[in-house]
C-alpha cells in the first residue's frame, strides 16, 4: 500500500500519511521515496501552486519505527553503513520538502513526534488540531535527530525552546506549540483539513510563479546576507515586473476590479 495518498484540487495537492497501523511512521516503508517523488512532481508541474501535508488516523506520524531500530544492533552494520544509510534515506525528506518551491501547509491532526515533528517543521505553515501534541524525542530513545531536527527546530521556536524540547524530550500541547510559533493557529479537529483548504485557496489565487520566488528568497534570507538577498531579490523582481500576472494585478487595480491571473 502507498504511504502517501495524493489528491489534487485543482491548484492544490494534499498528501496524507495513509499508513495509521503503523503510526504514519517515517522509516522502514516507502515514505522517503514517495515524499522525494511528490516534491520532483510539484517542481515539474508549474500548475500547483500549494501543497498540504496532513496524517490519516489519530496520529500525524510517530517519526522513526522504533520496532525497525532493532536490526541495528547487528554488529554488521558499521557506523559507516549507517551513516549512509541515513544519508541516501530519511534525509532526503528534508533535502526535497524544505526546498519544494511551492507553499507548504502541514495540517497537524495529532500527536507529531521525533521526526513526525521535523517532518512539521520542513513546512512553511503549521495548523495544529486541538488534540495535536509535539515532541522532538529521540534522546528518550538514545539517539540523535537524524533528520535536521537540530537545524530545523530552532528556526521555528527559538534556540531556548528548542533546546528545552530536545534535551528533555517531552511533549508539548497545541496550546504551547501556538504560543511558542510552533503553529501558527489552533483548530477544532473536525474542521482542520477545511481551513487548511480555505488558507491553501487563498494561496492559490495569487500567480503561482511569484508564490515560487518568494518562498525562494524567504528559504534564502534565512541564511544570506542582507547585501546577497538584496541582489537576488532585485533580480527577482526584474523578472516580475515583466510577467503577465503582474501586468494584469496592475491593470485590475487601476479599473477596481479583481485579477485574473493565467
Amino acid at each position: 500500500m502507498a504511504f502517501l495518498n495524493i489528491e489534487r484540487d485543482g491548484a492544490v495537492l494534499i498528501a496524507t500519511m495513509n499508513q495509521p497501523e503503523t503510526r504514519n511512521a517515517l522509516t522502514g516503508n516507502t515514505a522517503v521515496d514517495e515524499f522525494v517523488a511528490l516534491c520532483e512532481q510539484v517542481r515539474a508541474d508549474t500548475a500547483v501552486k500549494v501543497v498540504i501535508v496532513t496524517g490519516a488516523g489519530p496520529i500525524f506520524s510517530s517519526g522513526g519505527n522504533v520496532k525497525d531500530m532493532k536490526r541495528f544492533f547487528d554488529d554488521a552494520l558499521t557506523p559507516d553503513m549507517i551513516r549512509e544509510e541515513y544519508r541516501q534515506g530519511i534525509q532526503r525528506i528534508p533535502n526535497a520538502l524544505y526546498q519544494l518551491d511551492v507553499p507548504v501547509i502541514c495540517a497537524i491532526n495529532g500527536p507529531a513526534i521525533g521526526a513526525g515533528l521535523d517532518l512539521a517543521c520542513m513546512c512553511d505553515i503549521r495548523i495544529a488540531a486541538e488534540n495535536a501534541t509535539f515532541a522532538e524525542s529521540f534522546v528518550r530513545v538514545g539517539i540523535v535527530p537524524g533528520d535536521g531536527g537540530a537545524w530545523l527546530l530552532p528556526r521555528a521556536v527559538g534556540m531556548a525552546k528548542a533546546s528545552e524540547m530536545a534535551f528533555t524530550g517531552e511533549a508539548i500541547d497545541a496550546r504551547d506549540a501556538l504560543a511558542c510559533g510552533l503553529v501558527s493557529r489552533v483548530v477544532p479537529a473536525d474542521q482542520l483539513l477545511a481551513q487548511a483548504r480555505q488558507l491553501a485557496a487563498k494561496i492559490a489565487a495569487n500567480p503561482g510563479a511569484i508564490m515560487r520566488m518568494t518562498k525562494r528568497l524567504l528559504r534564502e534570507g534565512e541564511h544570506a546576507s542582507l547585501a546577497s538577498l538584496l541582489e537576488m531579490s532585485a533580480g527577482c523582481q526584474a523578472i516580475a515586473h515583466k510577467t503577465a500576472d503582474h501586468r494584469e494585478a496592475v491593470t485590475a487595480f487601476i479599473e477596481k476590479r479583481q485579477p485574473v491571473f493565467r
